[in-house]
């Protein structure tokens, strides 16, 4: 190990690995459970489209083959289904690899970068790498404190991460705090706007942040097709911004970065409406059970704009994570964000969620 470090860059031993929600397998395996359940890593039950399944079963009969580099008729899609340019997209392997790639084509040495404390892992990831300072905010009740975060704001801010709705708390910033932090940002400081679960929000107070990219500021937009379209496992994401942010990322992307098989799914997702439909209304159905099951024991838990619940135990949250596994249900724990009693868990199907419930109930003695 001694060896190992006098070549290795410093600031990677600063790093925290991600650490993915506990798969299906590995519980299987561990446990000797075979029915069981998985609600944390936010995946969409009920799987992608029709439309989509047929897509990849026909481009996979093309995989000898490279995919378009340029994912030049997805951005086409893309460019009429959001009203923008093909020049204001860039595709990425999930849009983490797009969270990477800002921080190497646009953070210094030395500069800061200003986000919530919890949020999305990723954030303070590209800014270690790339050795740069974190400026952490922590959130107001479960929630972005933008105003705190404008006050951190120095001649040394490169960029600031705005997820909405955040990851772990499914809380959401309103139009109207985004305008007022908007109003207080410098021009060089890039915002960006992770919005992996904006297919999921339901308030009508929710900003529309491609308009910031259309008025040329300087903010890049991330959506995904890994939530509500269900193609998690094909890794596929993608940013919005204008055409010289979106110049300066193709820079540094990775030749080939989005599958031929990923591509043709989401095209054909985009193609299916009924998808977002279903999958919203299955969500709200489930978050509403979820929380009523949550008021009937007696938790706090907070507001969602998501696909997934934040909700405060009372008890360890790594000892109620071992007693629901043991029961077959997988969640996330709130210990890995700091949160110690707090688990989040991810809107399932209404079985799942009966299932979870009732397990919530035994473990917590009720």
């Amino acid at each position: 190990m001694t060896a190992t470090r006098s070549f290795i860059r410093p600031n990677i031993l600063d790093l925290t690995p991600y650490r993915p929600g506990k798969p299906i397998e590995e519980v299987q395996r561990e446990y000797g459970i075979q029915d069981v359940v998985k609600m944390a890593s936010n995946e969409n039950p009920l799987g992608p489209s029709p439309k989509a399944v047929a897509a990849m079963e026909e481009a996979v009969r093309q995989v000898g083959l490279y995919p378009d580099g340029n994912c030049f008729y997805l951005k086409e899609d893309l460019a009429r289904y959001w009203k923008v340019s093909a020049e204001e997209i860039i595709l990425g392997n999930g849009s983490d690899e797009i969270i990477h790639y800002l921080g190497v084509a646009f953070m210094n040495p030395g500069e800061e970068v200003i986000l919530a404390d919890p949020t999305f892992v990723r954030y303070e990831s590209a800014a270690i790498l790339n050795n740069c300072a974190c400026i952490k905010v922590p959130l107001k009740n479960h929630t972005y404190d933008l105003a705190a975060m404008a006050d951190r704001i120095t001649d040394r801010t490169k960029m600031i991460f705005i997820a909405n709705p955040n990851n772990p708390t499914g809380t959401m910033v309103t139009r109207q705090e985004v305008d007022a932090l908007m109003n207080r940002v410098p021009e060089g400081v890039l915002t960006v706007f992770d919005e992996a679960y904006y297919e999921y929000v339901e308030s009508p107070a929710y900003p529309d942040t491609l308009n910031l990219v259309r008025e040329g500021r300087d903010v890049i937009v991330l959506r995904t097709f890994s939530k509500i379209y269900a193609l998690a496992g094909l890794r596929i994401g993608y940013g919005i911004a204008r055409p010289e942010i979106i110049h300066y990322l193709n820079q540094v992307r990775e030749p080939f970065n989005v599958s031929l098989v990923a591509q043709a799914a989401a095209r054909a997702s985009l193609r299916d409406p009924g998808q977002v439909a279903r999958s919203r209304k299955a969500n709200a159905e489930g978050k509403r059970f979820l929380c009523q099951g949550f008021e009937a024991i007696g938790l706090e838990y907070a507001p969602s704009e998501a696909n997934f619940i934040w909700v405060n135990t009372g008890k360890d949250s790594r000892e109620v994570f071992e007693a629901l596994i043991h029961r077959g249900v997988i969640v996330r724990t709130g210990d890995i964000f700091g949160w110690p009693t707090y688990i989040r868990v991810t809107m399932g199907t209404p079985d799942e969620n009966r299932r979870f419930i009732e397990a919530l109930r035994s473990v917590l003695g009720q």
